[in-house]
């Protein structure tokens, strides 16, 4: 029961959480940090615009980049008309091709 033992213990390893999605290095479980379901190094989880170093608690992701929340404010407010983007025909597209068709909903008084 002793060899048992020791062998199970001589045979533990640290493994690697994984790899880094940025520097493709191996992570070891004291410098992994596990964010948007990817793995980095706490050295390498930077702001995309900027380079500072971020943390789980200060960071916004988008389309698997990762920003400091100030640069994530800055680059991605919603401005302009909600209609437009998205991939989205305009709503008034919509409009216009309704009247065309001869199909417009009565006028409200």
């Amino acid at each position: 029961r002793v060899a048992q033992m020791f062998q199970s213990i001589t045979s533990f390893s640290a493994r690697p959480c994984e790899t880094c999605v940025l520097c493709r290095k191996r992570v070891y479980p004291m410098e992994c940090l596990l964010a948007d379901k990817q793995i980095f190094h706490k050295s390498c989880f930077r702001c995309h615009h900027c380079g500072s170093q971020l943390s789980l608690g200060n960071y916004a992701s988008l389309h698997g980049q990762i920003y400091c929340k100030p640069h994530f404010k800055k680059l991605f407010k919603s401005k302009g008309n909600y209609d437009e983007g998205f991939g989205h025909k305009q709503h008034k597209e919509l409009w216009n091709s309704k009247e065309q068709s001869g199909n417009s909903a009565p006028a409200l008084s």
